[in-house]
């Protein structure tokens, strides 16, 4: 199997071409496309893989009793989901996995690294500090996330969202890759109130924007606590 990009993903980091690829015949790596909307794992199934998206993103989701659906999370290109619950296989899935857009997935078979078969092989030791570097990351995702929905105000969300976003790229001007009705998904709000929000934040010079490309002024970039009502 080719490594590809495997050597820049932080659950390879540090570890040699033969490294990678003794991992991956360990873990039974097994590449996967998957088509828009394509269920990758379903809530309620108990999974001992994980998957690492090679090409495209997928989306972290969870849809209530009543059919209400919020992205919790989108998986990019590099990096990596269901470790958690792959780390523990009796435990059923709790969030489904949805490719969005066309999506080319490797899954590796994580729970394999706690067996004793595992302790025989050097390579393995950096693998498991790479995992649990990653779920480190991921706790600390999930705690980013509240700072998104915890305010009240729904401007306050949208200002920390971009905010963080302009932050992670470097510049005032980014592209995200949430659609509206994935964003107000994410954001855990109604898309028409959304919408109408960005279009008052524009009125008002905070923002411009054109589908996902988007360009904060200096102004909008507030102290979230004067947005927090």
């Amino acid at each position: 199997m080719k490594i590809g990009i495997l050597p820049s993903s932080p659950l390879f980091c540090g570890m040699t071409t033969i490294e990678i690829e003794d991992m991956l015949s360990f873990l039974s790596a097994s590449v996967r496309v998957y088509a828009d909307g394509e269920y990758i794992f379903k809530s309620g199934e108990k999974i001992n893989t994980a998957g690492l998206v090679l090409l495209g993103n997928v989306n972290v989701i969870k849809i209530d009793a009543w059919g209400n659906r919020k992205i919790i999370e989108q998986v990019r290109q590099g990096h990596i989901f269901g470790e958690t619950y792959a780390c523990n296989p009796t435990e059923p899935l709790m969030i489904s996995i949805v490719a969005n857009g066309a999506a080319k997935i490797l899954l590796l078979n994580i729970t394999r690294v706690f067996s004793l078969e595992a302790a025989k092989h050097t390579f393995t030791t950096k693998f498991i500090h790479n995992l649990v570097f990653v779920l480190a990351k991921r706790n600390l995702m999930l705690t980013q996330k509240m700072d998104y929905i915890t305010p009240k105000s729904l401007r306050a969300r949208i200002i920390s969202y971009l905010t963080h976003e302009a932050l992670s790229q470097g510049s005032r001007e980014f592209e995200i890759t949430f659609n509206r009705q994935q964003l107000a998904d994410y954001l855990s709000v109604d898309r028409s109130a959304l919408s109408n929000e960005l279009s008052k934040m524009k009125k008002e010079g905070l923002l411009s924007f054109h589908k996902q490309h988007f360009i904060l002024s200096i102004n909008a970039i507030t102290p979230l606590s004067e947005q927090k009502e």
